[in-house]
């Protein structure tokens, strides 16, 4: 279930701070965030599959630790990724 180069490029382009940044906070909460939407929809359509549901959680646990250090570190960007994606918090 892992993302399509294409897609992870496209994120990637869209949530980088600086030219040829692929690491930086924002690009993997956004990543995570796109990897935890297609974990769900599958999840939607196949009720018991528990081990899928496990790595739901590691992702989600994940992205929950990225988005609590950038809160301390930078709120104001922190803000503005909740905004482009849709997260409540």
């Amino acid at each position: 279930m892992a993302l399509a180069k294409e897609r992870k490029q496209q994120i990637t382009q869209q949530f980088q701070l600086h030219e040829g940044d692929t690491g930086s906070s924002d690009v993997q909460i956004a990543i995570l965030t796109q990897r935890i939407n297609e974990v769900t929809e599958h999840l939607k359509k196949h009720l018991k599959d528990h081990h899928t549901r496990g790595g739901l959680l590691k992702l989600v646990g994940r992205r929950r630790r990225l988005l609590d250090y950038l809160s301390r570190k930078d709120p104001e960007r922190y803000q503005v990724l909740l905004k482009k994606l849709n997260l409540r918090r």
